[in-house]
Formats: structure tokens, C-alpha cells, sequence
């Protein structure tokens, strides 16, 4: 029986963001703001909030209890200076929280004192997800 910890990451998180477009509403903002200011645009992908979502909840699942801070220095990345060198510059917080917001309605993820902890439906639907993606590898 497989695991989240045993398949490759991007392809549960690709089905899983299929998935739960079904289950989660886009935020119309989402169209207009930068992932984080270490960006120049926003993002290409009409996905985006979808997949961010998934791998929010893949991350809640792996590291929980987990917070919105730690997220921030795990999606950030480097910020081109034209002077300076690069240095790290951690994402947008408000997209990260939004999606964690959104998967605590649908009851995949709960706040705790210590962080966001997965529910065991959250548990199960990755599981479920990992288990198809290991059946089709």
C-alpha cells in the first residue's frame, strides 16, 4: 500500500490539484497579485491557486503541525537585485494563509495551537491520491 512518503511529490500534487478544484473556490484576487516580492509577475499558470493549494495540503501532511510562516520561507526564493547579490526573500503570506483558510472549510486541515494539523479526511484524500498515482507509475 503506498503512501504519501513513497511516490514522487509533483505527481500527487498535480492530481490533487485536479481534484480539488472541484472542492475549493479560487479567490478573484488571484488574478492580479505576485505570488510573493521576490517576483515581477504573476504567476502563468490559471492553476496556480489549485496547485499551491495541493502542496500546501501535501506539506500540512508531511511536516505538520505546520505554519503559515514556515510555508512563507519554504515557497520563497531569490530576489534579483541589479546592485546588490541575490538574497533570499520569503513568498506572500496572504495567498498561503487564503489557501490554508480554504482547506480548513472543506475539512482537510485543522488549526491547532502549535500549527495546522491534517484531518484524517485530508490523510485519506492524499492517500487516496497517492495510491492512484503509484497505480498508474
Amino acid at each position: 500500500m503506498a503512501n504519501i512518503f513513497d511516490v514522487k511529490g509533483s505527481a500527487v500534487v498535480k492530481l490533487a490539484a485536479e481534484r480539488l478544484k472541484e472542492k475549493i473556490k479560487k479567490p478573484q484576487y488571484m488574478e492580479y497579485v505576485k505570488s510573493g516580492a521576490n517576483k515581477e509577475r504573476d504567476p502563468h499558470d490559471p492553476d496556480f491557486w489549485y496547485v499551491r493549494s495541493a502542496s500546501i495540503l501535501r506539506q500540512v501532511y508531511m511536516n505538520g503541525p505546520i505554519g503559515v510562516e514556515r510555508l512563507r520561507t519554504r515557497y520563497g526564493s531569490r530576489k534579483e537585485h541589479t546592485v546588490h547579490r541575490r538574497h533570499m526573500v520569503k513568498a506572500g503570506g496572504s495567498i498561503i494563509r487564503d489557501s490554508m483558510q480554504a482547506l480548513e472549510k472543506v475539512g482537510m486541515v485543522k488549526n491547532t495551537k502549535s500549527g495546522r494539523v491534517i484531518t484524517p479526511q485530508g490523510k485519506s484524500f492524499l492517500d487516496k491520491i497517492a495510491k492512484e498515482v503509484e497505480g498508474t507509475a
